[in-house]
């Protein structure tokens, strides 16, 4: 595979662009960002402006992803999709149409983002999830109101008298517990699936936002562990999930609680990945339909990934001497409005509470040093 050109599309393509260069390839991403690391690992890169605000839409993005195939050295051997597309079964169909989709198809996307569809697979196979319904229910409390198809918890909100029944969004149960993230790659011939912890960064208005993960090694003796993997590979197969998708459970009440299955990559893929971009090649291989080689993810580190928030106020980015531990690393120039993801630190550990108790440590130090050379 070593020098072939591929395309990614995502809101943030470089922790897929990192991987794919330190397996062997030539990413061309096309994301909302633009960020120094991802121009660093992109052959070449294309930035959609105003994508986060508004979603991607389907002709500025199909023109950058033309033009970027039309640069290449080599025809790309397909397109990969991270985050963005969880609500655009439509424009993954016509992305499909005109690229080779290395991922999940439109059909998958639909019936893993469309409530009545999911939720009713895992009925069939007797999955536990929260109690969901697209209508309010007569007493909200205890309840919480999800857009469909969103990603990264800054939708969701909690349930009151004003909610009402709208087209986008649904009404789901509040479980409070550990929450649980499991990363399956595979296809209907093989697979198998790393686990990680998450947590979430509070804020006002955005309770329930992803903070980070650590990686999480199955446990004999946590029986969530263990349904973890099997409702991952019983839903995985039923779903017709190929390649990196992620799935969210929460233990509650002594049960493990499936929410929600992103079909594509998701944001615990550099916890699980490698010096030699093997998640990435794990991908292709298993969309491609060619023979997974098993990886043990974990050795004698834990590795954990932590979001930086801009919390303090909204910000310009000026130059900064990025630690070598930080992620997602914006030019100068960079607005960064509030409360959106600023920044990621990554930390390793012999165990997954010192290695998440580091990345903590390391976002208020990213937070000291960002907001000491940004403007307001």
């Amino acid at each position: 595979m070593s020098g072939e050109t591929v395309l990614i599309a995502a809101f943030s393509g470089r922790s897929l662009a990192q991987s794919a260069r330190r397996a062997g390839y030539r990413p061309l991403v096309a994301d909302a960002f633009g960020d120094l690391d991802t121009q660093d690992a992109a052959e070449d890169f294309r930035v959609l402006d105003g994508a986060m605000q508004t979603g991607f839409r389907t002709k500025p993005l199909i023109a950058a992803l033309d033009d970027l195939s039309r640069s290449a050295s080599t025809k790309p051997i397909g397109l990969v999709l991270g985050s963005g597309f969880e609500d655009k079964p439509r424009l993954v169909a016509a992305l499909a149409s005109r690229f080779n989709l290395l991922g999940s198809g439109a059909a998958t996307y639909k019936a893993c983002k469309d409530p009545q569809s999911f939720f009713g697979v895992l009925d069939r196979l007797g999955i536990p999830h929260p109690e969901t319904q697209t209508s309010p229910p007569a007493d909200t409390a205890g309840w919480i109101t999800k857009r469909v198809g969103g990603s990264g918890g800054r939708h969701i909100r909690h349930a009151n008298a004003q909610s009402i029944a709208r087209p986008r969004r649904y009404f789901q149960k509040l479980l409070k517990g550990e929450r649980i993230s499991a990363c399956f790659v595979g296809n209907n011939r093989a697979s198998w699936t790393y686990l990680s912890r998450q947590w979430c960064a509070p804020a006002r208005g955005a309770e329930f936002r992803y903070g980070g993960a650590v990686t999480l090694p199955p446990s004999p003796s946590a029986p969530e562990h263990q349904k973890a993997l099997e409702y991952t590979g019983r839903v995985a197969s039923e779903l017709g999930l190929k390649g990196v998708a992620s799935f969210d459970y929460i233990v509650a009440n002594n049960e493990l609680w499936l929410l929600e299955v992103n079909p594509r990559p998701g944001a615990t893929f550099d916890i699980f990945d490698d010096a030699d971009g093997h998640l990435f090649q794990d991908h292709v291989d298993a969309v491609n339909g060619s023979r997974l080689q098993y990886r043990d993810a974990f050795d004698t580190q834990e590795k954990a990934a932590a979001i930086l928030h801009a919390d303090r106020w909204p910000i310009f980015l000026n130059d900064i001497a990025w630690p070598d531990w930080a992620a997602d690393r914006g030019p100068p120039g960079t607005f960064i409005p509030l409360g959106a993801p600023l920044a990621t630190a990554f930390a390793e550990a012999p165990t997954a509470d010192a290695a998440e108790a580091l990345a903590r440590k390391r976002l208020a130090e990213l937070e000291d040093l960002i907001y000491g050379h940004a403007k307001s």
